[in-house]
């Protein structure tokens, strides 16, 4: 009698603590599973990996996430002979008294053990865009950033498009930059962010000056910060920036995710890549590494030809091996690194 695959609890717990999509988590295994040994014990494991996880309790996804997650694991369970379990039917009583909110926690457990948890907002446009979620070229970039340390490891990043965070919080806390600007252009957005990064450990230094501090107690004491890189958050328009103005940021490393899906913010990157590279005095110019998902090709034919007319390089970084927030749904993300 064959018991579950390896992990299989584990793979649960860090899709469902994400809120990954419902279909990318192994319900088949643990179907098959429940069939071969209808085991209760199982599914009281899965539970207490997932809906009753002190990061689920404390920080939790969307009440309808967790209620269609519930509804489902009931679902394989009583496709089975295993006697009935009381404790799911309790949880999803309990979750069924909830109010939807607007706002739902994500939870993304890294390889070190760390976690990186987001407030997010449960629309795809809230406040007027599309900045307070995140979305999958930021998980693939910081994927790539971790099996590349050595990139960001004691030097200076600019991260133009931050959104609410989930990149650079995931590189402060794997890789080790001396310094990280998180920057990006919306209000609603910006405060969102300032109130992850914090969530996360972190507190920048008010009024945009270079220097953190950790913060003392519950999970924002918790960060394993190896050399509490520099953090600070600005405000940034692409399109009214000064030259002048980014020279006071000299940064090493630049990156950016999902910012190619339009052709006038694409017109816009392409000026603020032009400012960086006149900026630099008479440093070398920084690393620059974008990833985007390809949903239209004629906007991101359009970015490259805008490179190309500007006379800014470019070439595709080999996709990666490793999936430790994108699992199995796979979108279609691109990295490119730019020479300027």
């Amino acid at each position: 009698m064959s018991g579950p695959g390896p992990g299989l609890g584990l793979r649960f717990q860090r899709r469902f603590l994400a809120a990954r999509p419902l279909r990318s988590l192994p319900w088949a295994e643990l179907e098959q599973t429940l069939r071969t040994a209808p085991d209760p014990s199982l599914l009281r494991d899965l539970l207490h990996k997932t809906i009753l996880h002190p990061l689920c309790v404390k920080y939790p996804p969307s009440t309808k996430y967790r209620r269609c997650f519930l509804t489902e694991l009931i679902k394989k369970h009583e496709s089975t002979a295993a006697e009935p379990l009381d404790e799911l039917y309790e949880a999803l009583a309990d979750v069924l008294k909830e109010e939807e909110s607007t706002l739902c926690y994500k939870n993304y457990l890294l390889p070190t053990g760390d976690c990186v948890t987001l407030l997010e907002s449960t629309a795809m446009i809230s406040g007027g865009t599309t900045g307070l979620i995140t979305w999958e070229a930021a998980l693939h970039l910081s994927e790539w950033a971790m099996e590349n340390p050595e990139v960001f490891r004691d030097r200076t990043i600019l991260e133009l498009g931050s959104g609410i965070g989930f990149t650079g919080i995931a590189i402060c806390k794997t890789c080790q930059p001396k310094t990280y600007v998180f920057s990006d252009c919306h209000h609603c957005v910006l405060k969102q962010l300032g109130e992850n990064i914090q969530l996360n450990g972190f507190i920048p230094e008010p009024g945009g000056t270079w220097g953190t501090q950790t913060a003392p107690q519950g999970q924002e004491g918790e960060a394993k910060n190896c050399q509490n890189p520099k953090l600070v958050v600005a405000e940034l328009d692409w399109s009214s920036v000064t030259a002048e103005e980014l020279l006071g940021l000299q940064p090493d490393v630049v990156i950016a995710a999902d910012v190619v899906y339009d052709p006038e913010v694409t017109s816009a990157l392409v000026g603020m890549l032009q400012k960086l590279s006149s900026s630099r005095a008479d440093r070398k110019p920084p690393k620059v590494f974008l990833a985007f998902t390809i949903r239209n090709p004629d906007t991101y034919r359009l970015f490259q030809a805008q490179l190309d007319e500007v006379g800014i390089r470019w070439q595709i970084i080999p996709a990666h091996g490793n999936s430790n927030f994108l699992y199995d749904v796979q979108p279609n993300v691109t990295i490119l690194q730019l020479f300027l």
